[in-house]
C-alpha cells in the first residue's frame, strides 16, 4: 500500500516539475500569445469578454453630467458595454513555430444623456432626454506567429508578431436623439475596427517551476497609413506580468498586473458630422489618449487527456487611469475563456 502511494506522489511530482497536465502551465485567459506548441500540435479557443464602463474622467478626476453639459456638450456619455466573442485557433508546423488566428464578433451599447434649453414663461429650464447607440459585427481579424527564440526546460522566451486587417466596421449608422430619426455615423468608440493594416510586435517571458509559474509580456499596437475615412487610431503599448500557483491536480489561481496606454486620433472622421465634435465628447479626436493600471485575479483549470480541455476566468479592475478628457471611465473587464488542444 505505500509503496502505490509513494509511486504516485513521485508520478505526481514529476508532472508537476515537468509541467504536464498543470493548469498554469498557460498565463491568464486574459493574456495571448503567451505559449507555443510543440510540432504538430493544435489549439482551438473561444473566449468571452465584457467591459463595463460608468461615468468620465478628464485626467484621474470624475467629471459629472453637468460638469461635461457646462462644457458645451449637448450628449453625455453615461455607461457603455462592450461584449466580445473571440474565436482562436493556433497550430504548430515546427518548434520552433507556432502561428494564430484571432476572430473577434463585437458588440456596443452605449447610453447617453442629451440636455437641451428651453424657454418657458417662467424663465429657462433644461430637458434631459437619456438614448442609446448600438453597433455590432465583425472585428478586425489577427494573424500571428510565435517564435521560441530561447527554451530551456524551465523558461521560454517567445518572439510575438502579429498583424491586424481591417476587417472591422468603420461606418457603423445608429439612430442618436437628434438625428430625427434617420441613421447617422457613430462617434469613435462606436466603430468595430481600425480601418488600417496594424501590426502587433512583442516578446513574452515565462518561467514554470516545481510549485509555482511566472510570466511577463509587453506588445505594441502600431497603425499603418490612414483609413478610408480619413483619419488613424492612436498607437497603443502595454505590458503585464503575472504570477500563477497549482492549489490541485487540475486547477491555478492567478494574479497579474497591467499597463496600457494610447494614443489620441490623428485625423478625423469625414463621414462624422462636424458638428459632432462639439456635441458629445466622443466625437472629439483629441479626447481619445490615456492610461491605465489594471489588477486582475484568474483561475485555470484543466482536464488532462487525449485532447485537453480548458477552462479560464479572469476579473480585472483598473487601480488607476488618466484620460484626455472628458473620456470614459472603464469599471470592470472579465475574460472567460475555453481551451482544447492536442
Amino acid at each position: 500500500m505505500w509503496s502505490r502511494v509513494l509511486f504516485a506522489s513521485l508520478l505526481s511530482t514529476a508532472a508537476i516539475a515537468d509541467g504536464s497536465f498543470r493548469a498554469d502551465s498557460h498565463g491568464p485567459i486574459g493574456v495571448m500569445g503567451e505559449h507555443t506548441h510543440n510540432a504538430g500540435e493544435w489549439m482551438l479557443s473561444y473566449r468571452y469578454m465584457q467591459m463595463e464602463m460608468d461615468g468620465n474622467l478628464d485626467g484621474s478626476d470624475s467629471v459629472s453630467t453637468t460638469e461635461i453639459h457646462q462644457q458645451g456638450y449637448m450628449n453625455s456619455p453615461q455607461t457603455m458595454t462592450m461584449k466580445m466573442h473571440m474565436l482562436g485557433g493556433m497550430y504548430a508546423p515546427t518548434d520552433e513555430l507556432t502561428l494564430m488566428l484571432m476572430l473577434p464578433f463585437i458588440a456596443y451599447d452605449m447610453d447617453l444623456n442629451m440636455r437641451m434649453g428651453m424657454m418657458s414663461m417662467g424663465g429657462g429650464m433644461t430637458v434631459d432626454t437619456p438614448f442609446s447607440t448600438h453597433s455590432d459585427g465583425l472585428g478586425d481579424i489577427k494573424l500571428g506567429a510565435l517564435f521560441n527564440y530561447q527554451k530551456t526546460d524551465s523558461s521560454d522566451l517567445i518572439l510575438n508578431f502579429t498583424v491586424s486587417l481591417p476587417t472591422g466596421s468603420i461606418a457603423e449608422k445608429d439612430n442618436t436623439a437628434m438625428s430625427m430619426g434617420k441613421d447617422v455615423q457613430l462617434p469613435y468608440p462606436m466603430q468595430l475596427g481600425s480601418g488600417t493594416y496594424d501590426i502587433m510586435p512583442g516578446i513574452t517571458y515565462t518561467v514554470k517551476q516545481a510549485t509555482y509559474s511566472w510570466g511577463a509580456q509587453t506588445k505594441a499596437t502600431i497603425r499603418l497609413g490612414e483609413n478610408d475615412n480619413d483619419y488613424t487610431l492612436g498607437d497603443r503599448y502595454m505590458a503585464t506580468a503575472w504570477y500563477a500557483r497549482p492549489f490541485a491536480e487540475s486547477l491555478s489561481w492567478s494574479t497579474r498586473v497591467a499597463y496600457e496606454h494610447w494614443d489620441n486620433i490623428d485625423g478625423i472622421d469625414s463621414e462624422l458630422n462636424p458638428m459632432m465634435r462639439s456635441m458629445v465628447p466622443t466625437a472629439d479626436p483629441n479626447l481619445r489618449a490615456g492610461e491605465r493600471l489594471d489588477v486582475a485575479v484568474g483561475i485555470n483549470w484543466i482536464m488532462p487527456g487525449e485532447q485537453t480541455h480548458r477552462l479560464a476566468l479572469e476579473v480585472i479592475k483598473p487601480v488607476y487611469q488618466h484620460l484626455d478628457g472628458p473620456q470614459m471611465n472603464a469599471d470592470y473587464s472579465l475574460v472567460l475563456g475555453w481551451q482544447l488542444s492536442q
